[in-house]
């Protein structure tokens, strides 16, 4: 029975990629990101400006008026929790308890869906007149994202790559009291369950410090330990890296023979699953960078970034989509990766941020480039929490930005209420986009963060004519929608 259901499944999957192909009627958009990237709120954004006529003049479909209009549609995936637009929408502008309540929303913890189906006017090919396109949009930890590559290494190659990395200068303090631990254990000593729930707890906590917005460090498999949901405490959660040299004998009922079977259970019972039934069914991908908290954590931060990036873009299949590869090896032919809160930097920074992301990603770009995807880069704002201005500051006029910035954020010496506006002077990006792997290049010694990006709350919300609240101000949210389904709305 098992069998008949997956072969249904396969079915269903199959008879989906020949209607879509043929009809060009159906999309599977991923959005994705590493922690704080901005994900829900790029995701709540893009669906209020869709469904609630938002400006978008770079989104020719709406610019040339074909955008007949957009709704939400029950999603095909029952099994998949639905993205909470409306809860995150509320969060962003108040909602009915009134502006002051605006907040950011929570982050991305699990898998999402969302279907948005479009109604538009078709301006080119045989299929003229009026079509839809049906989107269905999977938000997904940018974490996961980093444990496919897990799929090619076993228990030993793991730890000893992630015991290298955690003796790194910027790992070491935060690894300390779990590399401490393990010279007090024998690998090959009888298992322990104490001792492996001991090493999971410190190694977790070594991982949970190193995302941390101080060092905001990116790579650190397996994703499921900083965002393990219902699989908490689970056996499937409960392993470290060990000290196994390459081509040591594991002795089977050993603490290492023990965290190797729970670090294959991870990959089969976590990674492949998400793989097959959620990744290896993407059409197209966003992946969101949060460059700037890297920037402010200094170059350890911006050179484990720059792994990390090239990490995601080898997971992915990227490359021209045809009819046999969407029926026999389904692959994503767009990718755009995004630096994300725009709105803390000046425009004149803009195009710097995205030249220092185009850097960070060059590697996997040239690859994937090579076999015939479609890759490019952007800064944006998806929400657009500050104005522009130039203010007079010690008898000099500065560009600035306007904002409110969150309560605790602190200046100078000033500490923001939540409340109050504040003009602050976000400094400029190097013109040099390799400069950002230098100590030197924003005033950030090696082993100090200077944080000069200052975090804002959402900006008021305005009313419509109707009463409902309009789309928020954003920045080049328009150019990533014709990035990503232009040529599907042409």
């Amino acid at each position: 029975m098992p069998l008949f259901s997956d072969l249904a499944f396969e079915a269903g999957v199959v008879a989906r990629s020949l209607a879509d192909y043929v009809t060009g009627g159906g999309l599977r958009l991923g959005v994705t990101g590493l922690s704080r990237a901005g994900k829900t709120v790029f995701l709540a954004a893009l669906i209020h400006n869709l469904t609630k006529g938002g400006k978008l003049p770079v989104f020719r479909v709406v610019a040339e008026g074909r955008l007949a209009g957009a709704r939400l549609d029950p999603q095909p995936d029952l099994h998949v929790p639905r993205f909470a637009c409306e809860e995150h929408l509320a969060a962003l502008t108040g909602g009915s308890a009134g502006a002051s309540t605006r907040r950011w929303p929570g982050s991305t913890r699990n898998i999402s869906e969302m279907r948005l189906t479009l109604d538009f006017e078709s301006a080119t090919g045989w299929r003229k007149g009026r079509r839809q396109l049906t989107l269905d949009i999977v938000d997904y930890p940018g974490e996961w994202l980093l444990d496919l590559p897990l799929l090619t290494k076993d228990y030993g190659q793991w730890s000893r790559e992630t015991l290298e990395a955690s003796a790194a200068a910027a790992r070491a303090p935060l690894a300390a009291e779990w590399r401490g631990f393990l010279t007090t254990i024998d690998p090959a000593a009888p298992f322990s369950e104490d001792v492996s729930r001991k090493a999971a707890t410190l190694f977790t906590d070594y991982l949970r410090a190193a995302r941390g917005e101080k060092y905001a460090l990116s790579t650190l498999p397996p994703g499921r330990f900083l965002m393990p949901g219902d699989l908490e405490g689970s056996p499937a959660l409960t392993f470290a890296p060990l000290p196994v040299a390459e081509g040591a004998d594991i002795v089977e009922g050993s603490l290492a023979a023990m965290m190797r079977t729970r670090y294959d259970g991870y990959r089969n019972v976590v990674v492949k699953p998400f793989f097959r039934d959620h990744f290896a069914r993407l059409d197209r991908q966003i992946v969101l960078v949060d460059a700037l908290s890297a920037l402010n954590s200094g170059p350890a931060a911006v050179r484990d970034l720059e792994t990390a990036m090239t990490d995601v873009l080898t997971a992915f299949r990227a490359g021209r989509s045809s009819l046999l590869s969407q029926i026999f090896r389904p692959r994503i032919d767009k990718i755009l990766f995004a630096a994300t809160k725009a709105d803390h930097l000046h425009h004149a920074s803009h195009d710097r941020l995205e030249a220092i992301l185009r850097t960070l990603v060059a590697r996997a770009i040239n690859r994937a480039e090579a076999r015939g995807g479609a890759i490019d880069v952007i800064a944006l704002a998806a929400v657009r929490a500050t104005r522009e201005a130039r203010v007079k500051h010690e008898g000099r006029t500065l560009d600035a930005i306007i904002g409110t910035p969150l309560a605790g954020e602190r200046v100078n010496g000033d500490l923001f209420d939540g409340e109050s506006e504040a003009a602050i002077f976000p400094g400029e990006l190097p013109a040099d986009p390799r400069a950002v792997f230098r100590g030197d290049a924003l005033g950030i010694p090696e082993s100090d963060a200077d944080y000069r990006f200052v975090r804002f709350r959402p900006p008021v919300a305005q009313l419509n004519a109707k009463g409902e609240f309009a789309p928020l101000p954003h920045i080049r949210l328009d150019r990533a929608l014709e990035f990503l389904l232009g040529d599907r709305l042409a």
